[in-house]
């Protein structure tokens, strides 16, 4: 293909994920929508709540390094060592949920009572919903390395549309409560889980090739605490948030993070498409001018979401949630967008430095993100002041990624390649 090719089919594939977050994104806000009119605060804080816990699921970094794997693989011929990786993958996944399962049992009436839990069938919904997005990332992976966006993109898109439709029938024909929500989420996570499955069986139904963990762990390992770090970084405010505060105050602050985070989930396809093109230029050690179109086009975007959020975000405050939301979320708004927009350029970066294998950033990136935890575990005088605070930590993320991948580029010569490279 052509430079001019290339480029085409990047923007292609990337304005098909645009679409398809965007679509998924409004299905999902939709849920919002609906359990933030019908439910009492209480109750859609809990939600809130919920639906952070599945946040914290690292699904995009784990999808990230099960992409970098598949993209490799195909790249050096090496499928059946992938066919392998995902299938015993999947039995870890799960031995690693049901311990996790006996933990939440053990301390479910803590649990409870802590999070304000009024059903107990809420928390036993969730620890459903957590396995499948824990298996997620291996299938939504393959298909994000095999380069297959069509699906990626329509597997999100039935993901949003099974989440809106359940949950319109949960709480207008069964109950109005978390517990009928969750259930709704559940029936989602199977269904999409399914076609990301079928979708993706070419690359771990065959015969599969044995491969070396202990070559394998050390090149996976960090790239997923990179990627991790960053999920962090993104999503744990609203944990910290639904403890710290009230179930109101949560209620607030989740509609503007609603909101603000759609600005994410715009620009995301981006770093989406140029992460696996870039694993398999390094791979075959060929050169890729992407990420500067890449980096460009998300500054834009990020930019210019910001400034109609900030102008438009009241309106929609208005139009989707009761009166009671639009003084405080109007006040918060403005911070959550600005946060998100150094946030956004990171993340291209991020995607960049780990595709290419340099994982010089991973310590740092780690100590940033524990630092954030506990700086925000120990200041949180207010909602705004949280805020200020991810703001600061977001920048914070874009120096670090911006030193190594201008100031201090490695000088390492030698291509270095994903952990499928070296199987």
């Amino acid at each position: 293909m052509s430079d001019a090719e290339h480029k085409s089919a990047f923007f292609r594939q990337s304005g098909w994920l645009m679409i398809a977050n965007l679509v998924t994104g409004a299905l999902m806000w939709g849920v919002h929508v609906v359990t933030g009119k019908t439910l009492t605060e209480a109750e859609y804080g809990t939600v809130v709540k919920m639906f952070a816990v599945t946040i914290l699921i690292p699904v995009i970094p784990l999808q990230s390094v099960f992409a970098r794997e598949t993209a490799a693989a195909m790249a050096l011929g090496q499928t059946q060592s992938l066919a392998g990786l995902i299938r015993k993958s999947m039995a870890g996944i799960f031995a690693i949920w049901l311990a996790a399962l006996v933990v939440m049992l053990w301390f479910q009436p803590t649990i409870l009572t802590e999070w304000k839990v009024a059903d107990p069938a809420a928390l036993w919904l969730l620890a459903v919903v957590v396995l499948g997005m824990m298996w997620f990332p291996l299938f939504f992976g393959a298909l994000q390395g095999s380069q297959n966006f069509l699906w990626l993109g329509g597997s999100m898109m039935v993901n949003g549309t099974a989440r809106l439709l359940f949950t319109c029938l949960a709480v207008f024909l069964v109950v109005k409560s978390a517990a009928g929500v969750m259930a709704a989420v559940t029936a989602s996570v199977v269904i999409t889980l399914t076609l990301s499955m079928w979708q993706s069986r070419a690359l771990w139904t065959g015969p599969s090739a044995p491969f070396r963990w202990r070559e394998l762990l050390p090149k996976m390992i960090p790239a997923l605490m990179g990627f991790t770090a960053c999920q962090f970084i993104f999503s744990a405010d609203t944990i910290y948030v639904g403890v710290f505060f009230s179930a109101e105050e949560t209620g607030f602050y989740a509609a503007a993070g609603t909101l603000s985070r759609a600005l994410i989930w715009l620009v995301l396809p981006l770093a989406t498409v140029m992460f696996p093109k870039l694993v398999q230029s390094a791979a075959r050690s060929e050169k890729s001018n992407l990420l500067g179109l890449t980096l460009l086009s998300t500054l834009a975007l990020a930019i210019v979401g910001a400034v109609g959020l900030v102008v438009f975000g009241p309106l929609a405050i208005k139009l989707v949630y009761k009166p009671s939301y639009l003084a405080v979320v109007t006040d918060i708004l403005p911070w959550y967008a600005g946060a998100m927009i150094p946030l956004s350029v990171a993340n291209v970066l991020v995607n960049n430095l780990l595709a290419k294998s340099d994982m010089r950033v991973v310590p740092w990136l780690a100590a940033l993100a524990v630092g954030y935890g506990i700086a925000i575990n120990l200041w949180h005088p207010s909602l705004k002041a949280v805020l200020q605070m991810l703001g600061g930590v977001t920048m914070m993320l874009f120096l670090i990624c911006a030193v190594f991948t201008w100031a201090l580029p490695r000088r390492d010569n030698t291509p270095s390649t994903p952990a499928m490279g070296g199987v």
